[in-house]
This record gives C-alpha cells, sequence and structure tokens, in this order.
C-alpha cells in the first residue's frame, strides 16, 4: 500500500493496525485530528524509545536472568544512540534485527531529524514517517517475539514467567559484559 494522501487515510491504515500496536499509540489518531503531524512524529518516537528501551531491558531479565532492579538501573544510565541500540539488540536477543525492519525506522528518522531541526517536511513526507513507524513497530513485534517471546509494542504483563533472576553479582558482570558502563 502507498503513502495516504490525507491525514484520515493515516488514520484508516492506524485502524488496521494490530490490537497491540493500536493500544501501544493510543493517542495517535486523536493527535493526528488535533494537531500538526509533527506534534504526532513527536509522540511516535517518544514512545519508539520507550519501546526500544524496553526491549533491552525485558530481554536481558528475560532471556539472561538480569536482576531487574539492576537491568533498569543499565538502562536508565546509559546513553543509547540508534547504532548502540542495535549492537545491544545483537548482544542482548542473540541476533540482528531484520536490515528491512531497520530500513522502515532509519527513514521516519530521517523525517523526523528534519523536523526537529526545523528544516521544511512535506506533508506527504510526514504522512510517511507514521505509516513506516506503525510498519516499524509491527514488524519489530514479530521478530522480537520470535526470538524472546514479548512484543515490546505491546503489553508485557508476564513476559518474564517464572524465571528467577541471578543474583546482583553475576547480573551486574552479565551487564558489564553486553556493554553497559553503569557499573564502571
Amino acid at each position: 500500500m502507498g503513502i495516504p494522501g490525507t491525514w484520515r487515510g493515516v488514520i484508516n491504515y492506524y485502524n488496521n493496525c494490530s490490537d497491540e500496536v493500536k493500544k501501544y499509540f493510543k493517542h495517535l489518531s486523536s493527535l493526528i485530528q488535533n494537531y500538526p503531524l509533527d506534534v504526532t512524529i513527536s509522540y511516535l518516537f517518544s514512545r519508539v524509545e520507550l519501546a526500544h528501551n524496553t526491549t533491552i531491558y525485558c530481554a536481558a531479565v528475560k532471556l539472561h536472568r538480569v536482576d531487574w532492579a539492576l537491568a533498569t538501573e543499565a538502562i536508565n544510565k546509559q546513553y543509547i544512540t540508534r547504532k548502540s541500540f542495535e549492537d545491544f539488540c545483537n548482544a542482548i536477543l542473540g541476533k540482528n534485527i531484520k536490515q528491512d525492519t531497520i530500513t522502515k525506522i532509519r527513514e521516519a528518522e530521517e523525517i523526523r531529524d528534519k523536523i526537529m531541526h526545523g528544516k521544511i517536511v512535506s506533508e506527504e513526507n510526514k504522512r510517511k514517517a507514521i505509516i513506516d513507524v506503525l510498519n516499524y513497530a509491527e514488524n519489530f513485534n514479530s521478530e522480537v517475539n520470535a526470538i524472546a517471546g514479548f512484543r515490546p509494542f505491546g503489553p508485557l504483563q508476564g513476559f518474564k514467567g517464572r524465571i528467577k533472576s541471578l543474583d546482583k553479582s553475576t547480573s551486574r558482570w552479565i551487564l558489564k559484559g553486553m556493554g553497559f558502563n553503569a557499573f564502571q
């Protein structure tokens, strides 16, 4: 499907997303209707960043049994760039995210960056960025679910199961080995 020609088309696209993605971006429809698309894009990317941090946290806690409090501390103290997020995903999930998925978010990030730096961006490109983020969320959810059994752009109740966490000392060493520098 191409890029919708109007904001109503973007809302229709959003309404056809999975329930979990719609719930994750629950304010999207209202923002599109009531504010400039720039505001919507800012909202989307704040939620994407949250999902990225959540991915790293949940994967460390679930797959590597890291203590949840130390994982939270490590992630909150770590400066995570777009590139380092990919590196953390690879280290923690044990697999790279598919290039098609990465390409979708990179294209949307380029548009977001132009908006945030005060450049002129066409309404068509703004609509494209929104669609790209929604597609990214769907694809990223599928990939992470296949690898780790949870969906970062969705509800996370019970993501860990009954797995017992490792002690704090061991968890600290595992997080250091993954590249977190919070405990230097």
